[in-house]
């Protein structure tokens, strides 16, 4: 059996991947079980695309249901009172400054499994993640990207 690695999660990251597998297990399991169902009444089963489609839904869904009871058995829940402010890591939330756009951005730096870009939460295997984990305030750090280099400045480093 594989190891499984230790998974560093905030205690709202851990909280909507409990949310996730709990909607998972009692809601959509239960959907896609009323399609398989019906789609067995449409008759032949080798010919019914219907049932097809519910199953392979059947597949991912217990998929998705494995991988994040395996997230969530194996997760350190990092302690809001440990983040510091003094250097940027997991529960950090950082204010940069880019040289590019001339721009301050925000960001929650958060473990691999509760990056949101949308939100703003990026995670600290993300290129700009990486380069800005173990950074502190006033320090300017480059990011190589698609589009080339681009030099952040970090101005100020709070706790999410």
């Amino acid at each position: 059996m594989m190891e499984e690695k230790i998974v560093d999660l905030t205690p709202d990251g851990y909280k909507k991947l409990e949310d996730r597998l709990d909607y998972l297990k009692t809601h959509q399991r239960r959907e896609v079980a009323d399609r398989i169902r019906q789609a067995k009444e449409f008759g032949e089963i080798g010919e019914n695309s219907e049932y097809e489609d519910a199953k392979s839904e059947q597949a991912f869904i217990e998929g998705e249901i494995m991988r994040l009871e395996s997230i969530l058995r194996n997760a350190r829940i990092l302690d809001i009172r440990e983040i510091r402010t003094s250097i940027v890591g997991i529960g950090s939330r950082v204010r940069i400054y880019s040289s590019k756009t001339k721009e301050e951005t925000e960001y929650e730096i958060v473990g691999s499994n509760e990056s949101d870009p949308i939100e703003g939460k990026i995670s600290n295997l993300s290129p700009v993640g990486k380069a800005l984990c173990g950074h502190k305030k006033g320090e300017e750090v480059t990011v190589v990207t698609p589009n080339g280099k681009v030099n952040y400045k970090i101005i100020k480093i709070m706790k999410s």
